[in-house]
């Protein structure tokens, strides 16, 4: 078997995530596929390239090398795609490329984005993996990143971005089935759900780590399940499991929102470019569909109401307006 671009950047993806399972999700493949791949490049190679163990994949001596080498090679191969498709771009007018984590914000966003840059072709990216959006944004694909980074669990940022802060401490609130006795109150304990399977998305930097770490912190050590949170929100309404999720979720009669006592979980909200790329018009619009978001979702008025401590975007006049929603 010869060597590809494509199999550089498999060990790269393992190397960066640590895991098999991550960098199978970041390649868009599954990690079976994956799996043979290392092995088939392995075997090309005549060596290990990854000791694998329970913590993830760590690279060999020799892997090591091996990536020393890869990486430009892959590097390039990106930046000859990126710089052909700009100047493809520019001929058929301007593009402003969008990341972001999963927010209710980005409709807004787009929305005055398009409206505040007539003309202009805004093109959108989701990931659930912030640092794979700051890498992107670093290597050029991407003009700007909203990410959120989950406290206890700094971002690892790629020298030369310039950032704008958004929301310093946004708590994380809990996805529940209406039917459990804790969607009774307004306010849920962390005790109260000590028995309940906890979802979380592992491929989420940090969420994994955050919420063992704040569990374990209430004295609680409930089962965890791994998934997405397209899977999590069918069991939710099931009852067969509860989630972290975002202030701004707006409930269904299948699925109930509920702060948590204390806010014992919360995340930064960022904002990335390069040094290039103008950040204050693009801080200015996603703060307004941030607090457009917020006012439509009504456990985070009432939060606001009885006396969280509301983001600058939702500071002041904002906040008791959020309240009166």
């Amino acid at each position: 078997m010869e060597l590809e671009v494509r199999h550089l950047r498999a060990l790269c993806a393992i190397a960066d995530t640590g895991s098999l399972h991550k960098a199978a999700r970041q390649l868009g493949m599954s990690q079976p596929s994956l799996t043979t791949q290392l092995r088939r490049i392995e075997n090309a190679l005549g060596a290990e390239l990854f000791a694998r163990g329970r913590t993830g994949c760590r690279p060999t001596a020799l892997g090591r090398s091996v990536l020393t080498r890869a990486r430009p090679l892959v590097d390039g191969m990106a930046a000859l795609v990126t710089e052909t498709r700009a100047e493809a771009a520019r001929a058929d007018g301007p593009r402003l490329r969008v990341g972001s984590t999963a927010s209710r914000a980005l409709p807004g966003w787009l929305r005055r984005l398009r409206a505040r840059f007539p003309g202009t072709d805004v093109g959108l990216r989701v990931d659930v993996s912030a640092r794979t959006l700051l890498r992107e944004v670093a290597a050029g694909r991407l003009d700007v990143a909203f990410v959120h980074e989950v406290e206890g669990s700094p971002l690892h940022v790629p020298e030369g971005l310039e950032h704008r802060l958004l929301v310093a401490r946004e708590p994380q609130f809990v996805s529940l089935s209406p039917a459990h006795p804790a969607a009774a109150r307004p306010v849920v304990d962390l005790a109260d759900l000590a028995r309940d399977h906890w979802m979380v998305d592992p491929a989420v930097d940090g969420e994994w780590d955050g919420l063992r770490r704040v569990l374990t912190a209430a004295g609680i050590d409930p089962p965890l399940l791994h998934g997405d949170y397209h899977t999590a929100a069918s069991l939710i309404a099931l009852g067969e499991a509860v989630a972290p999720c975002q202030p701004t979720s707006v409930p269904r009669e299948d699925l109930a929102v509920r702060p948590l006592r204390g806010d014992p979980l919360a995340v930064r909200l960022l904002l990335y470019a390069r040094p290039t790329t103008p950040l204050t018009p693009l801080h200015a619009t996603l703060a307004e569909a941030y607090r457009e978001a917020a006012h439509r979702a009504p456990p985070y008025r009432a939060w606001l109401h009885a006396g969280g401590t509301a983001p600058p975007c939702l500071s002041g006049t904002d906040a008791g307006r959020a309240g009166r929603h």
